[in-house]
């Protein structure tokens, strides 16, 4: 069988990961190779996951518009109803 040595963790993630081994009633290399191997099994699932950022890149250039924001605004504004629900004296508050 392989070994691998793994540099460079710090001291945070060790300590999580002694953590979660001792949990699990396993030694830190187990969790380690626990993890990787479940990863593994798991790459596909975990790849179709979006990121957060990656959905609003993906948003971002997908309205496109021809009018300048001054005839949007007034498009919005003519679209309204008016509606008396919210008028002073209106029944609606009593």
């Amino acid at each position: 069988m392989a070994n691998l040595q793994i540099k460079g963790i710090d001291d945070a993630l060790y300590t999580q990961i002694k953590e979660l081994a001792a949990s699990e009633n396993r030694s830190v290399s187990q969790q380690i190779l626990f993890l990787v191997k479940r990863y593994i099994a798991n790459k596909k699932q975990f790849q179709k996951t979006k990121m957060p950022a990656q959905v609003l890149l993906e948003l971002s250039g997908s309205w496109i518009d021809s009018r300048d924001a001054d005839e949007i605004i007034s498009d919005i504004k003519k679209a309204r109803k008016n509606s008396s629900r919210f008028k002073v004296g209106s029944d609606v508050f009593t």
